[in-house]
């Protein structure tokens, strides 16, 4: 990804090796690569108590509003420190070669190359305690098995000096890990970790290398069979199968419209080259993969001769290398042929034409609704224009630009040719990133979903014609003010979030690195901007010809479209089930028996535990290495008038002030809750009294780093009535206060609610969100139906983010059509500010140094002045009554139904109110445990699924079991029911005890940049979590004893008796052939 866009969001990668799937935030959204689109793994425990609280970040922009030709100067020269101690010329096998102060980070960057192998290795020496190790080999494929998938997935289960089934699911288990991964790309595999503790850190390299070098899966046919696929046969008489948890996996991207639009384009884009095909696996060609192909690859690609290495971090330098040629020198140098070819560009545009398995029409809809209102089929295709941008690598000041005009074109709602898309009405949702360069060649890629196939060429017309309009009359100057500065605040900021800096960096450099190209300009961007703003300055057409060269006259261009076949999906089931049938006929009665006795044996030996003296193998870390104490964010509270709080956090944020400021939602009718979500994007995307909607936007990339608003709800323990906030929430350099504040004032109080045609718009995308979203992240769907039927705060959050949001959604979709509707609509969103905005019970949070907080405190008067005291009166009329409304869903178990290969299954009650349980800090050691062992083994390791996980949400007492991409439904809800047995069953050793608990306090203790720390302080707040309880928690946590997991075994019992309820999302068969085994255990609730 570009050097831009590595500013604007840290990078994830294709296929990944997550655990858990994050639970998406409300509303979060993410720019589409061409790859596969990755899972992130996430914690589901005790957050906004112990652990960091999941943070939103607005997106990133600057502070500055001088004149272009003020931009122009160029950054002060730097000194390069001198380099630490430790740096040598030569050690343990290696050889410098190149040596670098890179200023943008306050890095000395190294580069060695092994003597004996010619393995590279950057070293990057820094203050960052959060230290990452990374090794990356190419692997381009020649087919769609998956083989390097599916590698990615087997290297990790045991290895030759770790001979275990699960190294990687002990590091979980008891790491202190900041991250701990795999990712696998179209071209290249990447293995990388990170952890703030250095014993951690070296234990969990050497376990990596230890897997990618010598890996058990190359000799055990077993580890292919159950992470890639295999024949399933319990006995004889049964039907054969497939089963395999990258096979499962695979199936849930192809059950995904998004996915395979993403799919299509790129290999309509390289039709020639290693991108035709998938590295990720098509679960049609994944069983054509033999073990001896997969032997050959790994043999093939996975040699230090391939390899390149990454460290960075605060760690001994030398220490490094001496671990990697530990490794490294039992290996010889040799040539290994892995580089990608270049795709010759095309000298013709054309179309492609796909189908993707679509519903038969939703529930509610008839077909044929109006365009981007969706409806019928008629209004669900993908349609879009994408380009290879160059055969040639770009220099970094090219990149630079194009990174700049992709986010002029397309990085706001009020961007000029996303504007456009929308405005036209022709589709729901804009699709497509724009650019993307994580591949050899840069692409672009734009369109839009929820298309009439009929309107498709006006798509690719409105595109060119946009662009042509653009390349001749250019950016306005205040556009281009507000991206650079946006941008420009980014890089420096180098705000990552929760992913690792260091791992941020490593995959910018990867990104040259791997094609032979010098990997230090990629982490270089300050002299490329320095020139690039004094182009700017100099008031020449700097986009035109970017725009002109690179898409207008670039003959390199297809369009895809991507239609629905209501179908597709049942003929996709009946080819597999041919295919299985044809494999079961060519079978002897040697070989059904063959396949009867190796299920057995896998199953067997999945269940199977390793012995105490084999897991005794996994370095572990001693408990006396965590702090007893808990870390503290430092916190001042002042009462202000009318009952507002300033809360203040005086940490190092590099003089960029972060603020939060939150309104109590709870003096809102209840009837009002599913429009809140629409209501706070409105007030950043409508314009406000005296500025249009694109005045406003390039205000914010002018003036801040960004303005979010959002909805914030969360049960607390021990009350029935839950707290829910509207968050808005910003950030800006520390002299820039008033302006931030000055914003988010105009914002809140004079923001325009009348535009119809926007507010339509917003509609639409959500709808084609929640409706991609539910296919791709059914767990979080059904675990939110859950929750909805038994605490306020789950009814409130799936109101305004689950199934019953998008039921919702669609009906207003309906109402806006008719200017009566519309007008209602407006009045409610009036009525929702009217509630809403109160200087009593207001907060605003700070997080800065102090200088910067003392400063900010006279911006902070002025905006909560301009805010009415209290709410009208008729405004909250009917405010009390969430409790009664009916809110709370029917505590019936459902089948929510969509096209989909793959299903989501979830079970879930409330410990506090059935299983009567207290909360004990040891609940988040068992949850976890919980979830490492016998889900993972039962639901993933032996069922084939993604992922299986539970969550304890000690707020609201819910414990959830989720699964994700999975092929059994009934098979994983008896899994589920055998959890409080397996607890029971356990007798840790001492040594268990502790990784557990070790492991419990990695997420307890997770990495926080500063920002992080003060909003997780404010959430805490939000909540009555004071530092004493947090403390008792984390006493209880190091004190886990065996009886603590027999205690939480009897009360999680309560979700396998009648307390308990199971939602899925799944397919229309599927939930029918449940109710022919089980009459009556579920209503089915048709979705798509």
């Amino acid at each position: 990804m570009s050097t831009v866009k590595r500013g604007l969001a840290s990078a994830s990668a294709g296929v990944g090796r997550s655990s858990v799937p994050a639970v998406p935030l409300p509303g979060a959204s993410r720019p589409m690569p061409l790859r596969l689109p990755a899972s992130g793994a996430s914690s589901f425990a005790a957050a906004g108590l112990m652990a960091p609280a999941l943070r939103r970040m607005p997106g990133a922009a600057s502070a500055s509003r001088s004149a272009l030709r003020c931009l122009a100067s160029a950054a002060p020269a730097v000194a390069a420190p001198p380099a630490p101690a430790g740096v040598v010329s030569k050690a343990h096998g290696f050889t410098l070669t190149r040596q670098q102060y890179v200023k943008e980070y306050g890095s000395h960057v190294l580069m060695y190359t092994h003597d004996k192998t010619g393995a590279e290795v950057i070293s990057v020496l820094n203050s960052d305690e959060n230290k990452t190790f990374g090794v990356v080999f190419r692997t381009p494929v020649d087919d769609s098995t998956g083989i390097p998938h599916i590698l990615e997935h087997s290297v990790l289960c045991g290895s030759r000096k770790y001979p275990i089934k699960e190294p990687f699911v002990e590091l979980m288990k008891s790491s202190l890990n900041t991250f701990l991964n795999a990712f696998t790309y179209p071209d290249r595999t990447c293995y990388p970790v990170a952890s703030t503790n250095s014993q951690d850190f070296y234990n969990l390299v050497d376990v990596y290398l230890d897997a990618v070098f010598h890996p058990r899966c190359v000799s055990d046919r077993r580890v292919f069979e159950q992470e890639g696929w295999h024949y399933e046969l319990d006995n004889k008489e049964e039907p054969l199968t497939y089963k395999g948890v990258v096979f499962n996996e695979m199936k849930g991207v192809y059950s995904s419209p998004d996915s395979v639009y993403y799919r299509v384009v790129q290999q309509a884009l390289f039709p020639s080259n290693t991108y035709r095909h998938d590295s990720g696996g098509d679960p049609e060609v994944i069983p054509k993969l033999t073990f001896e192909q997969f032997q050959d690859f790994h043999a093939k690609y996975y040699h230090p001769s391939n390899a390149r290495f990454w460290f960075y971090g605060d760690d001994e330098p030398v220490k490094r290398l001496q671990l990697l040629d530990g490794f490294l020198s039992e290996f010889e140098r040799r040539p290994v042929d892995s580089a990608v070819a270049t795709q010759a560009l095309m000298h013709e545009p054309r179309t492609v034409t796909e189908y993707y398995a679509a519903g038969a029409g939703e529930e509610g809809e008839e077909e044929g609704g109006a365009a981007g209102g969706g409806g019928g089929e008629a209004q669900k295709a993908y349609v879009g224009l994408s380009w290879v941008l160059s055969d040639t690598p770009l220099d970094v000041e090219t990149e630079l630009a194009l990174g700049f005009l992709d986010y002029l074109l397309l990085g706001t709602p009020a961007a000029p040719l996303r504007k456009a898309l929308n405005d036209s009405r022709l589709g729901a949702a804009v699709i497509g990133g724009g650019i993307d360069d994580d591949l050899k060649q840069p692409c672009f890629t734009l369109g839009l979903k929820g298309v009439d196939p009929a309107e498709a060429d006006k798509v690719d017309s409105l595109i060119l014609t946009k662009l042509q309009e653009l390349a001749d009359s250019g950016f306005s100057a205040s556009a281009v003010e507000a991206a650079v500065n946006t941008i420009e605040f980014s890089l420096r900021e180098n705000n990552t979030g929760s992913f690792p800096r260091g791992l941020s960096l490593m995959l910018r450099a990867v990104g040259a690195w791997i094609y032979d190209q010098d990997p230090f300009t990629q982490m270089q961007w300050e002299d490329a901007l320095a020139s690039f703003k004094s182009k700017l300055a100099a008031g020449g057409d700097v986009f035109g010809p970017l725009i002109r060269k690179y898409l207008l006259d670039n003959k390199h261009r297809v369009a895809v479209r991507l239609l629905p076949d209501s179908a597709k999906a049942a003929a996709i089931e009946a080819a597999e089930k041919a295919e299985l049938e044809r494999a079961r006929a060519a079978m002897k009665e040697e070989d059904l028996e063959a396949v009867v006795a190796n299920t057995h044996a896998l199953k067997e030996l999945q269940e199977t535990p390793d012995s105490p003296e084999a897991l005794a193998c996994i370095p572990a870390l001693k408990l006396s290495d965590i702090p007893k104490t808990i870390t503290k964010v430092p916190t001042s509270s002042k009462a202000l008038a009318d009952g507002a709080t300033l809360l203040g956090h005086d940490l190092f944020t590099n003089d960029v002030l972060y603020l939060e400021a939150a309104f109590d939602l709870r003096s809102l009718p209840a009837r009002l809750l599913p429009l809140v979500p629409l209501f706070c994007r409105s007030l950043t995307q409508m314009g406000t009294a005296t500025e249009s909607f694109i005045e406003l936007t390039e205000r914010i990339g002018r003036k801040t780093g960004g303005v979010s608003v959002y909805p914030f709800t969360s049960a607390v323990r021990g009350q029935e009535a839950p707290v829910s906030y509207v968050m808005i929430r910003g950030k800006a350099m520390g002299g820039k206060a008033a302006d931030l504040l000055d914003l988010m004032r105009d914002v809140l109080l004079t923001a325009r609610l009348d535009d119809k045609a926007r507010f339509g718009q917003m509609v639409a995308e959500t709808k084609a969100g929640m409706e991609s979203g539910i296919i791709s992240g059914g767990h979080s769907y059904a675990a939110k139906r859950l929750g909805a039927q038994r605490s306020l705060a789950g009814a409130v959050g799936e109101a305004m983010g689950g199934l019953s949001y998008l039921e919702y959604v669609r009906q207003l979709a309906k109402r806006v059509e008719s200017e009566e509707g519309w007008q209602a609509v407006r009045a409610d969103l009036e009525a929702i500010r009217a509630a809403l905005l109160q200087r009593k019970g207001a907060i605003v949070n700070l997080t800065a140094d102090n200088a910067t907080l003392a400063a900010a405190e006279s911006a902070v008067a002025d905006f909560l002045s301009a805010l009415p005291a209290t709410a009208a009166a008729t405004a909250t009329a009917g405010a009390n009554d969430w409790a009664s409304s009916g809110l709370l869903l029917p505590r019936n178990s459902e089948a929510l139904t969509v096209p989909t290969q793959v299903n989501y299954v979830a079970k879930a009650a409330n410990l506090y109110a059935d299983g009567g349980y207290e909360l004990q800090g040891s609940a988040y050691v068992v949850e976890k445990y919980l979830g490492n062992t016998w889900l993972w083994d039962r639901v993933r390791v032996v069922g084939g699924a993604y992922g299986g996980f539970c969550s304890f949400d000690s707020h609201s007492g819910m414990f959830t079991y989720m699964s994700y991409r999975d092929p059994n439904l009934l098979d994983t809800i008896e899994s589920y029911d055998g959890s409080a047995a397996y607890l029971r069953g356990l007798e840790l050793s001492s040594e268990e005890l502790t990784k557990a608990i070790i492991g419990t306090m990695g997420d307890i203790d997770a990495y926080q940049l500063p920002d992080a720390k003060g909003y997780s302080a404010l959430v805490r707040h939000l909540l009555g979590v004071s530092d004493e309880e947090r403390q008792q928690r984390r006493d209880q946590i190091l004190a886990t004893s065996n009886k603590d997991f027999k205690n939480f075994a009897d009360a999680i019992e309560c979700v396998r008796g009648s307390a308990g309820r199971v939602v899925a999302v799944t397919s229309p068969e599927k939930a029918g052939k449940v109710l022919e085994e089980k009459p009556g255990f579920w209503e089915l609730k048709k979705v798509l």
